[in-house]
């Protein structure tokens, strides 16, 4: 395969993912997050491996600045400190080590944002379940079908694939937009 058709498939993936249907759920998703963030509560976010670095990527954006210089947003990585993630997994269990943070840092109203390019990673189902436990609204960051993660989230942003890699590189467009959109509702 040649990079250029490489890319041509990435951007057909893309195009593919831009359906009304997403285009609903995400105007839903960073309406929520949006709201939540300028009531004062937190957004949390977490996912493993590639998705743990969206996860930091994403908060990144929103506590430092995304286009615009405005003020820091209330936005928790949970995936960023390794003294809870080591400890907690070693002492307890790792499918929880998202849950217990959860516990810590969220509140009602608050909105958690889970990245599972499955949508089954154990660690962010049960964080998303403590999340609704707790009154927070959840968004979903996920690939085709949603896996396990569907029937948890308010709001499911699935790209139509089972391929990691292409629906990483897709999840980046989106939470880029999300992001921007976000920044611009919070300025």
């Amino acid at each position: 395969m040649s990079l250029s058709s490489y890319l041509a498939e990435a951007a057909a993936l893309i195009q593919r993912t831009g359906t009304p249907a997403l285009d609903e759920a995400m105007n839903d998703a960073i309406a929520t997050i949006a709201d939540a963030l300028k009531a004062g509560r937190p957004l949390l976010v977490c996912g493993n491996g590639g998705s743990a670095s969206d996860a930091m990527h994403i908060t990144g954006e929103l506590v430092g600045r995304f286009l615009k210089e405005r003020r820091a947003l209330n936005a928790i990585c949970l995936s960023s400190n390794p003294a809870v993630l080591t400890a907690w997994s070693n002492d307890y269990d790792y499918a929880t080590v998202f849950s217990r943070q959860v516990e810590a840092y969220g509140v009602e109203g608050g909105v958690l944002l889970g990245i599972s390019t499955s949508g089954n990673s154990a660690n962010v189902i049960e964080a998303l379940t403590t999340a609704r436990a707790l009154g927070m609204k959840t968004v979903g960051l996920t690939g085709e079908g949603g896996g396990k993660m569907a029937a948890l989230c308010d709001h499911l942003l699935a790209v139509p694939s089972r391929r990691t890699p292409e629906i990483q590189q897709v999840h980046l467009c989106l939470y880029h937009y999300l992001c921007e959109m976000v920044e611009a509702r919070c300025a």
